[in-house]
């Protein structure tokens, strides 16, 4: 399986770069796992709508050149549906199981996806009705598909 992490933004923060270092080591075992980083859009404070959504639109387009035609994708959006660590296993057997091999989970701005985006999501789900910096989302997202490697093999992992 391949699986692909496409997020808006660079990583700055030493201790989220150590623990998606982590998991990506530990995740090799499992499946062939990148990170595609594609840059924010400059924004001013204060925008208006029309404004948020040409940011969007600008790196939903970044997005989508990182995303080919035979690939499931997985948005992650406020939004999309909320799953237990347990189904994002099955998704992630069912999706083996039937021959998509290749899997991107797209991480927006901090506006969002573009609606772009959202057309050519084949799932939306969300970890929660909070707000998180889509920096640590990486690292939460890597550890969630860690487990749902776990959960499938039957192999122990702490709960």
């Amino acid at each position: 399986m391949n699986i692909s992490i496409v997020s808006v933004g660079k990583l700055k923060e030493k201790y989220l770069k150590q623990g998606i270092q982590e998991y990506l080591k530990r995740l090799s075992a499992y499946a062939k796992v990148e990170i595609k980083e594609v840059a924010d859009e400059k924004a001013p404070e204060n925008m208006s709508e029309a404004e948020m959504q040409e940011v969007k639109r600008k790196e939903g387009v970044r997005i989508l050149s990182h995303i080919s035609q035979d690939t499931y994708v997985i948005t992650l959006e406020i939004n999309g549906k909320m799953l237990s660590s347990e189904q994002l296993a099955a998704k992630l057997d069912e999706l083996a199981t039937y021959g998509k091999s290749k899997i991107a989970f797209v991480i927006g701005g901090s506006l969002g996806i573009s609606d772009e985006v959202q057309k050519r999501s084949d799932m939306a789900i969300s970890f929660s009705k909070m707000t998180f910096p889509h920096q640590l989302m990486r690292l939460i997202l890597l550890e969630q598909v860690y487990r749902g490697f776990k959960i499938n093999r039957g192999e122990p992992y702490h709960k």
